[in-house]
């Protein structure tokens, strides 16, 4: 059953936004306001950009920019990429560090809305650390069109999961998977029903071809099969067909300029 969950507010350790860099921001608009129901407003940023927040329901549930020119100089793909609200952003990025972590922008303001660093785990997987002011992060979860879910592929999950640990207080636990891939739970007492995430393996096949460790964003649906559909349909592709789990099911997709997400439909967390 679908739990209606507006926030107002995040604990740290908890996360709270996802945002897209793309290279073709009008078509991203076209494919998720379809795909997910998303309504647009476009904001201005210095330097003559503009920033656009996903809606649902008048809430801001996601954010879509641009994707940086030397982003795509250096060949990082079009991403998903997921922040992790903190006390302070120059604390968490002091703290990354000393834990063998790599700052690779900030602390720095970001207008009005909240102080932000850019960091990357001992593995290499990157994420936002996100001090809100004027913005909180998403105005709801766990419902249709927004986030529900975050996980971590890695090719050393110990050392990762330390690293989050110390700098986050995560308890990071193995499940059972009856014999499929391994995967571990992120638990934080500032996350609904104390659920944060997940960790799995990047299965070494993946690595030499070029896929880094990641943090993957879920977004909830009411049909993973429809929405697969929808996708197919946009100019996306399927990277990962439907799977079943105890909780639902979910699917890895791409969106017509390349970035991934996941969809998901099941239980959710209020």
């Amino acid at each position: 059953m679908v739990q209606m969950a507006k926030r107002s507010g995040y604990a740290p350790g908890v996360f709270s936004w996802s945002e897209l860099a793309t290279p073709d921001p009008a078509d991203a608009k076209r494919f998720y306001g379809e795909l997910f129901g998303w309504e647009f407003q476009d904001d201005p940023i210095p330097g003559d950009g503009v920033y656009t927040m996903a809606r649902v329901a008048g809430d801001d549930v996601a954010g879509i920019m641009q994707q940086p020119e030397q982003q795509r100089t250096a060949g990082v793909p079009p991403n998903w990429f997921c922040y992790i609200t903190v006390g302070t952003a120059d604390e968490a990025a002091s703290r990354a560090a000393a834990l063998g972590g790599a700052v690779h922008a900030g602390p720095f303001d970001v207008m009005d809305s909240g102080r932000m660093a850019v960091i990357a785990d001992p593995t290499g997987a990157m994420f936002g650390a996100w001090e809100p002011r004027a913005h909180l992060g998403s105005g709801r979860v766990n419902e249709p069109g927004t986030l529900t879910w975050n996980e971590l592929a890695t090719g050393d999950v110990p050392a990762a999961t330390r690293f989050y640990q110390d700098l986050f207080g995560w308890t990071v636990t193995e499940i059972d998977t009856g014999g499929g891939p391994r995967y571990w739970t992120i638990a934080h007492d500032g996350a609904a029903a104390g659920r944060n995430g997940g960790v799995r393996e990047l299965p070494p096949e993946q690595a030499p071809g070029g896929v880094p460790p990641h943090w993957l964003p879920y977004f909830a649906v009411e049909s993973v099969a429809a929405s697969q559909t929808t996708a197919g349909r946009l100019g996306g592709q399927t990277l990962v067909p439907p799977i079943q789990v105890p909780s639902g099911t979910f699917a890895v997709l791409s969106d017509p300029q390349g970035a991934a997400l996941a969809i998901y439909e099941g239980e959710f967390d209020g």
